[in-house]
């Protein structure tokens, strides 16, 4: 369950910041709910990961569809992904989630630094 809250909140605090705030405020919101909500070992890597990959790639989705995937196909092109959109959306998932999921890591560690525990 704990999980689950935990990847709920991240997606809503990180849906609301980036509305106001660059790219990285996904490392904010991962930050923040890795000090609140404090997973254990790898979750607190692999949950805020998760969470910021799927929005992401459901953003990605989203504003990509109006437009038939053109600008989506064209980008693909350009990288060396022979316009696999798929595996552009999947790309940009990864980023995200790797800037959420380290920031998810360091809010967990200074939670326990706070608290005292090793």
């Amino acid at each position: 369950m704990k999980t689950f809250i935990n990847i709920i909140l991240t997606v809503a605090i990180a849906f609301i910041l980036g509305l106001f705030l660059p790219w990285w405020s996904v490392m904010i919101a991962g930050f923040i709910i890795g000090t609140v909500v404090g997973l254990k070992k790898a979750s607190s890597f692999f949950v805020p990961f998760l969470a910021i990959a799927l929005l992401w790639i459901v953003n990605a989705w989203f504003l990509a569809q109006p437009n038939d995937f053109t600008m989506t196909k064209k980008i693909a092109v350009l990288l060396p992904l022979e316009g696999n959109t798929f595996l552009l959306f999947l790309i940009t998932g990864v980023v995200g989630g790797i800037a959420a999921g380290v920031a998810g890591v360091f809010g967990n560690q200074c939670k326990q630094l706070i608290a005292g525990k090793k």
